[in-house]
């Protein structure tokens, strides 16, 4: 077990199963997952979304920033790939690219790690 492991899942993977509960159609922001984990912040999160690999079943398009908006990348552009992954699941944007959090912004229930 690595440091900062608890009961045998990483940080990473805490993140990862919090991001799984976020349904078709629901956006969630960095921050909303770093409270529900409670041991990292939106930027650990952030870190995480962008080393999810391809075809990993783990939907990272869902998490964005607390503005509402598709966070730069590290090359200074949005992904937009991402706007079409969330389009696709029928979430709109406005006219400033942004997502309604009082619409489309996931209120989990209960989630066991």
């Amino acid at each position: 077990m690595k440091p900062g492991d608890i009961d045998g899942m990483s940080l990473y993977e805490e993140i990862y199963e919090v991001v799984r509960s976020i349904p078709c159609g629901k956006v969630a922001t960095y921050g909303q997952i770093a409270a529900i984990i409670g041991r990292c912040s939106s930027r650990q999160v952030g870190y995480a979304m962008a080393s999810v690999s391809a075809g990993s079943g783990i939907p990272w398009h869902r998490v964005i920033n607390s503005r509402g908006k598709i966070s730069v990348r590290s090359y200074g552009e949005p992904s937009f790939s991402q706007k079409e992954l969330l389009e696709s699941e029928n979430v709109v944007f406005d006219e400033n690219d942004r997502v309604d959090l009082s619409i489309y912004g996931w209120e989990p229930t209960e989630i066991e790690l």
